[in-house]
């Protein structure tokens, strides 16, 4: 984010009936699924939801046995697809399943073996971002815009808007002065119904039991806009509106929008693929950074090389709000984190189930137990250093 002048900034976020966060969900509860039996698996799992049918494909090397069609089953019916007039019925939806194995040749640099540690699963780089401006270290706008679909789903899925149906979108934009958040201007909610509401109580309920639920009311602007079902009507939605893919929402599952992105999704990837485990690693440096006082805004990049374990290249930015100079802070980050991929999985203990969770309202920002790369654990080391550097 910008440090001086006024400006707005805008996030959006998607519900977990959105096609494109049906797939993410589906392509994690099979990786979770082989993970429950088979921690070392290698998984690269692709979901495509379209009217009706499900095909899941991608690459999986596993010793275990899991029924992929139950998996699709279980959760579109927890997603709340039980009718067919959506565009997918949990119990009567087509499944195709097509796989294979992970390539030989990517395995021999990625397993470990005698005389051979971990290589990262793929070349790229990935970034992980923090600021201070939320409790959550996270940007405003898409902590707000996750919040606002969450409560969406918790509406409907408790009857207190029984109208509801899964597929809905937020957007929020938050004007900004001087580098802080001082107010929300706009809030957009696309949400599905099923046609019995009629378009005042909609609104009306929307505003109140949703967005004045989420946002503090000091927060909201004198002159706030809310645009709600912009099209005047929101009843075909889900796959009877669109397609879905895995991977289709990485501005989503990360920060908003703020800060830079590799380019590579994160969900149906097992752990060894840096794509995911290096963003999370990259997100745990950036929180401490910003957590100890370091900086008040974080950016780390790190770049890898297929079948390598040590990173190509780290870079911090701290958009000249740094303690210290950013090239010192590079040299703490160098020293307390170990950025190999299998020292990121043994840190983060990312070979347990925990996948389905993160696909949707976001990756960052939760407060759960089973997401280790939210804790702040190194920032009270790091603190100490700013001390060091004061008196040296």
């Amino acid at each position: 984010m910008k440090k001086n002048g006024k400006y707005l900034f805008t996030s959006e976020s998607v519900g977990e009936g959105h096609p494109d966060k049906v797939a993410d969900q589906i392509s994690d509860s099979v990786l979770d699924a082989i993970f429950t039996h088979d921690p070392k698996a290698r998984v690269d799992c692709e979901t495509l939801v379209m009217q009706g049918t499900v095909m899941i494909t991608g690459q999986i090397t596993t010793c275990t046995y899991i029924n992929i069609p139950k998996i699709v089953r279980q959760t579109l019916q927890e997603i709340g697809f039980d009718n067919a007039k959506d565009g997918l019925d949990w119990e009567t939806c087509g499944i195709l399943v097509s796989l294979t194995e992970q390539s030989p040749d990517i395995a021999m640099g990625v397993n470990e073996s005698k005389g051979h540690e971990q290589g990262a699963g793929d070349q790229g780089m990935v970034f992980g971002y923090a600021t201070n401006e939320t409790k959550e270290f996270m940007p405003l706008p898409i902590m707000l815009a996750h919040k606002l679909v969450k409560r969406l789903a918790e509406c409907r899925k408790t009857k207190l808007m029984p109208y509801l149906r899964p597929d809905c979108k937020s957007q929020v934009t938050v004007e900004y002065e001087g580098g802080k958040p001082k107010c929300v201007k706009t809030v957009v909610i696309a949400a599905q119904n099923n046609g019995t509401v009629d378009d005042a109580t909609l609104k009306k309920d929307i505003v109140e039991k949703v967005i004045k639920n989420v946002i503090p009311a000091n927060m909201l602007a004198e002159d706030i806009k809310y645009v709600i079902n912009g099209t005047g009507r929101f009843v075909i939605g889900g796959t009877l509106a669109d397609s879905g893919l895995t991977g289709r929402k990485i501005i989503v599952d990360t920060y908003g929008g703020v800060g830079s992105h590799g380019g590579g999704c994160f969900s149906g990837k097992d752990p060894s693929k840096v794509d995911r485990s290096g963003c999370y690693m990259a997100r745990y440096i950036a929180k401490n950074v910003v957590a100890s006082g370091l900086a008040d805004q974080c950016e780390i990049q790190i770049s890898y090389a297929i079948g390598v374990a040590q990173p190509i290249s780290v870079l911090v930015n701290s958009y000249e709000t740094g303690k210290l100079s950013d090239e010192q802070i590079l040299e703490l980050v160098k020293k307390y984190f170990d950025m190999r991929p299998k020292a990121i999985i043994d840190q983060l203990n990312l070979l347990r189930p925990i996948y389905k969770k993160t696909a949707v309202f976001g990756h960052f920002g939760r407060e759960d137990a089973d997401f280790p790369w939210e804790k702040t654990d190194m920032a009270e080391q790091l603190k100490k250093e700013i001390e060091k550097a004061k008196k040296a």
